[in-house]
């Protein structure tokens, strides 16, 4: 996905709140701001956003000194999810269509993502995901996917979401390998992130290389380049490696909730609704 105009505010939006997660020192957040507006101009704009989202989050991390900002709030969030663990299993053990009803939870995990200058509620999302409609909804065909997949490479993005990740990943009952990011972004899953979210009892679990918020294949490394490529399913989580792979030219299907109008207005959906999107399927 191209970067369009109002993506521009919206990075110098997330780079003025994680400067200030970062350091209180207003020196360091103006000089922040200064350099990433300096930055933006020269944004190439058929790059994808994430492309940009790694060049501000390396500046982050040069000019506050700090690496994981977000760490305590992700180690928050994975404690809220883990609590909400048993009760959302229950919830599938008990629907009708339990597969259906674990993919509704792993895109309500969706909803953590403080990239999206939005608050949220994860048990009030989650209610509601679990009635909503889908706006893209290929569901047939990943039914069909799955039943002759032999290995599936699933794309995480936020840490606490991949709480809910784990419940698919086990509704799913096949070889699984969880991808996270090489080094923290965001609040996006880390090694150690998945590794605190239980995902290590359930799937192998892997660094893309990507140091973006998003799958940025170029940027990623060669192990990953080849699971990648070789994987049955790969299961792409969140708009940010949405953002990133929406035009690759292999088969992906595509879980998350679009927060924001210009991922809406990219899927040709309206904003919030919910999506199970496959491109380039064999069925």
């Amino acid at each position: 996905m191209k970067t369009y105009l109002d993506c521009l505010p919206c990075f110098m939006q997330q780079a003025l709140k994680a400067g200030r997660i970062a350091t209180d020192d207003d020196k360091k957040i103006r000089t922040l701001m200064d350099s990433i507006g300096t930055m933006i101009k020269d944004i190439p704009m058929e790059n994808t956003p994430p492309e940009t989202g790694e060049i501000i989050y390396r500046k982050i991390r040069e000019i506050t000194g700090i690496t994981d900002p977000y760490k305590k709030i992700k180690e928050d969030n994975i404690k809220e999810t883990l609590a909400l663990y048993p009760e959302l299993k229950d919830i599938v053990r008990k629907s009708d269509n339990k597969l259906l009803t674990a993919i509704r939870i792993a895109i309500a995990g969706n909803v953590i993502d403080l990239g999206v200058n939005k608050d949220f509620n994860i048990v009030k999302d989650v209610q509601k995901i679990l009635k909503q409609d889908f706006a893209i909804f290929d569901f047939d065909a990943f039914v069909v996917e799955l039943e002759r997949a032999e290995s599936i490479l699933y794309l995480g993005d936020n840490a606490g979401e991949s709480v809910f990740d784990k419940i698919l990943i086990e509704e799913m009952n096949k070889p699984v390998t969880y991808v996270v990011r090489e080094i923290p972004v965001i609040n996006d899953a880390v090694m150690e992130d998945a590794v605190a979210s239980g995902l290590n009892d359930v799937a192998e679990i892997i660094s893309s290389g990507t140091t973006a918020p998003g799958t940025i294949l170029r940027l990623c490394n060669n192990d990953f380049l080849e699971r990648f490529a070789k994987a049955d399913i790969v299961i792409s989580k969140g708009q940010g490696n949405y953002e990133g792979l929406s035009s690759v030219d292999r088969s992906v299907f595509f879980l998350l909730k679009a927060k924001c109008h210009i991922i809406a207005n990219d899927l040709k959906v309206k904003e919030n609704d919910i999506i199970l999107k496959g491109i380039n399927l064999n069925v």
